[in-house]
């Protein structure tokens, strides 16, 4: 009766570890997956490609013309072409080019469309409304014509 605390305990223990070592055989396996053009995220959270594979270490390619050595160790995870392309590049393979719509660079393009829809022409239309609707924006010529004052540093403004 006094033996099955122990066995339990020693059951537990080796449950542990087997699981363990488990774990550290599939990730070595995802490791030797690792070739040159594959994309993997490090521990820290970088996102790379492997250039080089050696025994216990890797080049990664961080960014275009940027390479780093790694140790095996720090690769947390090889990617598959479609998971680093669509977190890297934000390319997504489900998406087709077809549904999305086109952004233009400026709003001008998109006030141009809506003219021409309305009116049937954009430029001809359009300005010979605007010419009757131009503000004057200069100021009056009563400011300009005002007389000032000569003052001199020795002049006071007593009467």
């Amino acid at each position: 009766m006094t033996l099955l605390p122990f066995i339990v305990l020693i059951g537990a223990m080796f449950l542990m570890t087997r699981s363990a070592k488990n774990k550290q055989r599939q990730a070595a396996q995802m490791r030797d997956q690792m070739g040159p053009g594959t994309g993997v995220r490090t521990i820290g959270g970088m996102y790379a490609t492997v250039k080089e594979v050696h025994d216990d270490a890797v080049l990664l390619e961080v960014a275009p013309g940027v390479h780093a050595f790694y140790a095996k160790n720090a690769v947390g995870a090889v990617l598959d072409d479609a998971e680093y392309n669509r977190i890297v590049h934000g390319i997504d393979p489900d998406e087709t080019d077809d549904d999305t719509p086109v952004v233009p660079d400026d709003a001008s393009s998109l006030t141009e469309a809506e003219a021409e829809g309305e009116t049937g022409t954009a430029d001809g239309d359009a300005e010979a409304a605007d010419e009757g609707k131009k503000t004057d924006l200069s100021k009056p010529s009563a400011a300009a014509d005002a007389p000032k004052e000569d003052k001199r540093d020795g002049d006071s403004d007593a009467k």
